[in-house]
């Protein structure tokens, strides 16, 4: 299964999260993970918002997980609160957004995509 462009993939084991994590990595891309739940209202509010920066931002791999199935993956980045956004970048984490701030949100897309931002 390829990483597609354009698109939030939701990961609903670990080994597909992982699939995808290592291919972003070899890849170099940036990845925002959307830590999110069934019962969380701002989840919902900002899952549209996600899957447009998806559509927009096509060299970033856009993934969701849900804390209560990928339990082990929630602990692994201790998420406490969701929404929580992660950005990772060659496997390491490089920003964070709590909460359904869609500015907050592509702000750091924009960060972390730009070439020019290792040396800000």
């Amino acid at each position: 299964m390829a990483a597609e462009e354009g698109v939030v993939i939701a990961c609903h084991t670990k080994e597909e999260f992982d699939t995808q994590m290592a291919k972003a990595k070899d890849a170099g891309k940036l990845v925002v993970i959307d830590f999110t739940a069934s019962w969380c209202g701002p989840c919902r509010f900002i899952a549209p918002v996600f899957v447009e920066y998806a559509k927009k931002f096509v060299n970033a791999v856009f993934l969701k997980v849900d804390v209560d199935e990928l339990k082990e993956v929630a602990a692994h980045y201790n998420i406490e609160a969701m929404p929580t956004f992660l950005f990772i970048k060659n496997g390491e984490k490089v920003d964070s957004v709590i909460g359904a701030r869609k500015d907050d949100l592509q702000a750091n897309i924009e960060k972390h995509l730009s070439p020019a931002s290792a040396s800000a």
